[in-house]
């Protein structure tokens, strides 16, 4: 569902404020939370559940916040959501999977395409205005799943929205889904460096349990 994020034009050639002309995308709660329940159906047919660890580390909604998680399959941004309860979590997505009918739908439950064979700067002008009107951005460090290396866009959008970024690890454990939320991190620092933090929390978090 989500894609990499692209990188910004460079800071100098960027005369007017980044959500300047550009509005979030309203939610619809009641489509939100179908498509929630819909794309879990999947993993109830199959006998799967979601175990949920950290939730004291979500701040309550109406906070501006950026989730950043792991990427290991399809129905993640939908699991995390699910784990969020309150939040309505609106995604970046990719711009192929907003076709008639189903397109509709998406943007009804707030999320946003990006075109990942340019440099979008809508999608980013669009994220910012989210985190500008208090609202909870979703996006997958590794763009891709499974992807591996983490990309900067969530620093950079993290620090231009002054946003905390809330870190969650997902893993597969046969029938049982793990969610894990980590404490938040401060939007300080250099991209590089607050890129790395993301990235080393994600994957502390979604690292086996211990016995």
């Amino acid at each position: 569902m989500t894609a990499p994020l692209p990188e910004p034009a460079p800071q100098h050639v960027q005369a007017r404020p980044l959500t300047e002309d550009v509005h979030a995308p309203p939610v619809n709660p009641l489509v939100y939370q179908l498509v929630v329940v819909a794309m879990n159906l999947p993993l109830l047919l199959r006998g799967e559940y979601i175990h949920t660890l950290g939730r004291e580390h979500i701040p309550p909604p109406g906070s501006k916040l950026v989730v950043a998680g792991a990427h290991v399959s399809a129905l993640d941004p939908f699991i995390i959501a699910k784990a969020m309860p309150g939040h309505h979590v609106q995604f970046m997505s990719k711009k192929e999977l907003f076709k008639p009918v189903i397109g509709s739908i998406i943007k009804a439950g707030g999320s946003f395409p990006v075109d990942r064979s340019s440099n979008d700067v809508v999608a980013i002008r669009t994220a910012l205005r989210i985190l500008k009107e208090d609202g909870t951005l979703g996006l997958f460090p590794e763009g891709t799943r499974g992807g591996g290396q983490m990309q900067g866009g969530v620093a950079l959008l993290a620090l231009r929205g002054r946003a905390p970024v809330l870190p969650v690890g997902l893993r597969r454990d046969g029938k049982r889904w793990l969610v894990r939320f980590g404490p938040l991190i401060d939007p300080k620092g250099g991209i590089k460096d607050l890129t790395a933090q993301i990235g080393e929390e994600i994957t502390r978090l979604s690292a086996p349990l211990g016995p």
